[in-house]
């Protein structure tokens, strides 16, 4: 930063004349010019973090014209980013004197982040000055997908769409009004919205996403995901490229180098080197599907070596039951337990998980050992990756979790907890009852223990006459281009009888939106309001996401009575969009559903976004306090503090073990205790179970512990299940043809600077990353003639892409992998959106179900507003894998199974690099081929679930039974 001696280039660069001497003595171009300060000096301009109490007049030099030393002046506002799901904190620098956002750095006062951010919090700048981005309403002309759009007024929109849901809902049509949502973004909002509606309306992106181990966290112990403490643990277990790329980025990184710091190991189960994996102590290459075999293998030699915590094993886990099920001519007793345990696994010995796997049996055997003296400070976590990925890839989780139970580290500190202990739960005024439907659509009998929506399956289910979609929002979410069967899903949204009105939430263009009737611009992290809470660590915290513009406005004295009022253009949020909506669909009152949505504070009013945050904020344990303590008094004083700050730390990290809190004396009134299990129930629901002869919370399970024995798996038809195993994957060698090329394809794996398909708006982002070719390791590219750069075909179930083969000894010899990122595409009739990093395409269908694919041109410079527009080097978009990809839903959790069994070949003449076709009519026969290996409700009682079991927005208990009629 300073007055630095020249570098040998600039030298030879200054005597030539190519640029001026700026070294000569006595130099200086003109006054203030910066280069002429000490580091020291710099240094003494700036600060880590801005003070709060500077944030409404920061000073510091503009950057854009260094070396001149020229002052700029900001608001600073916090906010949080909304470019994946961790919702780290942000501050928006916002120019005093143009009143636009001008950066985004991090906010040192979010708990989870703690001001630091990746690639892609920063980046938020460039999503807000893209110059492609919808800033007004749209509603299509002519036919749905032509390309044709007008502009139309907000309350056109509104109108429109509740006038279409008030007819629904009077009419009995609950389960034809849908919201399908990608990235959720908030807490607790659209259950307020959809249940005051009365609807079961909710659908997700999560059967795409993380369900798989979700069902397996589940079946042991009632929540369904974890949460990994890090920082304090011992030795760390990823099963995915975790760190670099998976859930919760950032914050997780932060603390796992933190517990590396104090000693802690790192292992990661990848076929992939990953960067996570270049930064473990051990890389663990695993043959896709076969990770639980590994697990299992170390859960033998932790039983064999007495490496377990018996406290816990003997305490928290439904051992007793397992005997009389399993085993019921053993005398009951934790000796038989154990020895059952290892009779049961004796398979499993670490050269059998080598003959699988491919991961060395040596260092299968040291992991066990690391994990058995880590005891309950070992960490591990699997999201999507293996768990994602495999038929029966739910049971990864469900073994990872086992290695947590054997060593007692199931809520410990360094251990891993369940995220519920570690999320805040918002109390929400006027909360509507669980609505009295039930959507087969979303929820069919044929997948009663799915754990969540049968999303990517809708197409399928229009396309056999299930049902129709009336009134369908898809928000921040793009099922054409991120969902397998993409071609599928443009047949139903191009039918009218399938899809009735489609409003596209969204802050950008995607595929999915080209097939819309309603275009409606949505906020980006800068632009909205929402509630974030997540688990990051062993604490508890809130943020607050707000639009920074609106906030801005309010501290300057000006009323702003909607957000898109300052937003760009007529930008909009869902917080407010929905509530106005709602107020429209009940216009007198008459239908009950305006109730939900009156302000506590102003009887019969609308709420206003303001009093719906504050109310929840006011009941916050300590906020009040806190608020008033830095001067915030008056009714709002804990929204006020919110605005200020972006986030609030309710608990500290001391969340430890919760399982043994102890039921207080007005709890166990009127309880009884089951003689057998020691359950303790009340009013025929069970609240705890007696430990020790002290009555325990304990886990939301049957049993109210952890499940080794699942007798929820013997009464939904799994009995083959009912304790950890492991499944043989649809990919498995032993499946595959390697004398015909065929090869497992890995689709998962996310790039650390994308956004699954957000990221096209974000030029800074597209830079580094935009390409997806090939993964291969030299020996299979030696087999095949192949090196990198050349062309690769690869032939999926129902049709093929083609690709470039990038060859590296980062990959497991025997499979291939691809990102799922990249190969973003628009039509030469689609309005301009994401030019950063789509490629043009034409395509092309004979009517009969079969489509192709081909690129007219890459990326290219264009004319914009943004200078940056025409410097574009890259050419290369990539290639839209996942529309390749058939449907694969597991028959038990109903998760999609992302893998795919290729098979590769080199392109024959005349077929080029992007070059895609599908056959829609070969993808419906696989579905159907997957349909049939499930085992649909009732179960027990004519349940169509367990009613244990967690559900997105749960319905009353009352429709949790099967009743033909009930969707008639």
């Amino acid at each position: 930063m300073g007055y630095k001696k020249p570098s040998f280039i600039e030298g030879i660069a200054e005597k030539l004349g190519i640029i001026p001497n700026l070294h000569k003595e006595g130099y200086q171009e003109f006054d203030k010019d910066m280069r002429h300060f000490t580091d020291e000096e710099v240094a003494q301009l700036y600060e880590n973090f801005p003070p709060p109490e500077k944030w409404d007049n920061w000073v510091e030099y503009n950057p854009k014209v260094w070396p001149r030393k020229e002052k700029k002046t900001y608001q600073i506002v916090p906010t949080t980013c909304f470019n994946c799901e961790s919702a780290c904190g942000l501050t928006a620098f916002i120019d005093k004197e143009t009143q636009e956002v001008k950066k985004f750095e991090g906010n040192p006062y979010h708990p989870g982040s703690r001001g630091r951010n990746c690639a892609k919090g920063p980046a938020s700048i460039n999503q807000v000055t893209d110059p492609d981005r919808i800033l007004f309403p749209l509603k299509r002309k002519g036919k749905r997908g032509e390309g044709e759009w007008e502009r139309v007024s907000w309350d056109d929109a509104l109108d429109t769409i509740a006038a279409r849901i008030r007819k629904a809902i009077l009419e009995d049509r609950h389960n034809e009004i849908a919201y399908h949502v990608g990235r959720p973004g908030n807490e607790k909002f659209m259950n307020w919205i959809l249940q005051g509606w009365g609807i079961d309306g909710h659908n997700s992106h999560t059967n795409i996403c993380s369900s798989g181990a979700r069902f397996g966290y589940n079946l042991w112990y009632g929540y369904d995901r974890p949460s990994p403490d890090h920082a304090e643990a011992k030795f760390i277990l990823l099963v995915s490229a975790h760190l670099e790329s998976g859930h919760y980025f950032n914050p997780h990184a932060q603390r796992i180098i933190e517990g590396k710091m104090k000693g802690a190991k790192l292992a990661t189960m990848d076929p992939r080197l990953s960067n996570t994996a270049s930064m473990s102590d051990y890389w663990l290459p695993s043959y896709p599907g076969t990770e639980a075999a590994v697990l299992l293998a170390m859960a033998l030699i932790i039983l064999e070596e007495g490496l377990y915590n018996r406290n816990y094993l003997e305490n928290w886990t439904n051992w007793k039951e397992y005997l009389r099920a399993r085993h019921s001519d053993k005398e009951i007793t934790f000796e038989n337990y154990i020895a059952a345990m290892i009779d049961e696994y004796k398979e499993f010995t670490p050269e059998y998980a080598e003959k699988e796997s491919g991961v060395k049996a040596d260092m299968i055997i040291e992991i066990a050992h690391k994990i058995g003296e880590a005891g309950e400070r070992f960490a591990s976590h699997n999201w999507r990756a293996a768990g994602a990925s495999n038929l029966g890839g739910w049971a990864v989780a469900r073994c990872l979790h086992f290695l947590t139970v054997l060593t007692g580290a199931v809520g410990a500190k360094g251990g891993t907890s369940p995220n519920s202990w570690n999320k805040f739960k918002p109390t929400q005024p006027n909360p509507p009852a669980p609505q009295k439907k039930w959507n087969e659509l979303h929820f069919p009998k044929e997948y009663p223990l799915a754990f969540f929506e049968m999303s990517q399956l809708l197409p399928h289910f229009l396309k056999e006459g299930r049902g129709k979609m009336d009134m369908y929002f898809s928000r921040v979410f793009n099922p054409v281009w991120t969902y397998p069967d993409g071609f599928t899903w443009m047949e139903m949204f191009s039918d009218e009888t399938k899809f009735g009105l489609h409003a596209a939430l969204t802050p950008t263009w995607n595929e999915t939106a080209f097939y819309a009737d309603y275009v409606l611009p949505m906020g980006l992290a800068s632009e909205r309001h929402d509630l974030n809470s997540y688990a990051t660590h062993g604490g508890t915290w809130v943020a607050f996401r707000q639009p920074v513009l609106r906030e801005t406005a309010r501290r300057n004295g000006q009323h702003v009575n909607l957000t898109y009022e300052v937003n760009p253009g007529e930008v909009w949020e869902e917080d407010e969009f929905f509530i106005e909506l709602s107020w429209r669909i009940d216009p007198d009152g008459s239908m009950g559903i305006r109730k939900t949505f009156e302000s506590p504070y102003r009887l019969g009013e609308k709420i206003t976004i303001d009093e719906y945050y504050q109310y929840i904020f006011e009941r916050i344990e300590g906020l009040n306090e806190v608020a008033k303590a830095d001067g915030f008094t008056g009714q709002f004083a804990a929204l006020e503090y919110m605005k200020k700050y972006g986030a609030y730390e309710i608990e500290k990290g001391e969340s430890y073990k919760m399982n043994e809190n102890l039921l207080s004396e007005e709890q166990l009134k009127g309880t009884k205790v089951d003689p057998i299990n020691d359950v303790i129930s009340k009013d025929g629901k069970e609240i705890g179970v007696m430990v020790n002869g002290k009555p325990c919370v304990g886990f939301p399970t049957p049993s109210r512990k952890n499940e080794f024995y699942s007798q929820t798996m013997v009464d939904w038809k799994w009995p083959e299940y009912a304790t950890p195993t492991y499944i043989k994957s649809h990919i498995h060698n032993d499946v595959l043809n390697k004398s015909k090329g065929e090869y497992v394809l890995v689709p998962t794996f996310r790039l650390p600077t994308l956004i699954h398909s957000r990221s096209g708006n974000a030029k800074w982002l597209v830079e580094i990353s935009n390409r997806n070719p090939i993964w291969m390791h030299p020996d299979d590219a030696k087999k095949w003639g192949f090196q990198t750069g050349d062309l690769v075909k690869l032939n999926t179930d129902i049709g093929y892409f083609i690709d470039k083969v990038w060859v590296t000894q980062s990959m497991k010899p025997g499979v291939v992998a691809c990102s799922h990122h990249i190969g973003r595409w628009r039509r030469p009739q689609d309005q301009t959106g994401n030019r950063w990093a789509t490629n043009t395409v034409n395509i092309e269908s004979d009517g009969k179900g079969a489509w192709k694919m081909n690129t007219i041109s890459g990326i290219k410079p264009f004319e914009s507003s943004d200078k940056d527009s025409k410097r574009i080097f890259w050419k290369d978009g990539g290639v839209h894998q996942n529309i390749t990809h058939a449907v694969h839903p597991d028959p038990i959790s109903g998760m999609h199974t992302w893998h795919q069994r290729v098979r590769i070949e080199k392109p024959k003449e005349g077929e080029n690099y992007g070059d895609i076709f599908v056959d829609t009519n070969k993808s419906h026969e696989i579905y159907k081929e997957w349909l049939a290996m499930t085992r649909p409700a009732p179960g027990p009682n004519g349940e169509r679930r367990p009613l244990w079991f967690n559900r997105a927005f749960r319905p009353d208990d009352s429709v949790y039974y099967v009743d033909e009629n009930i969707n008639e």
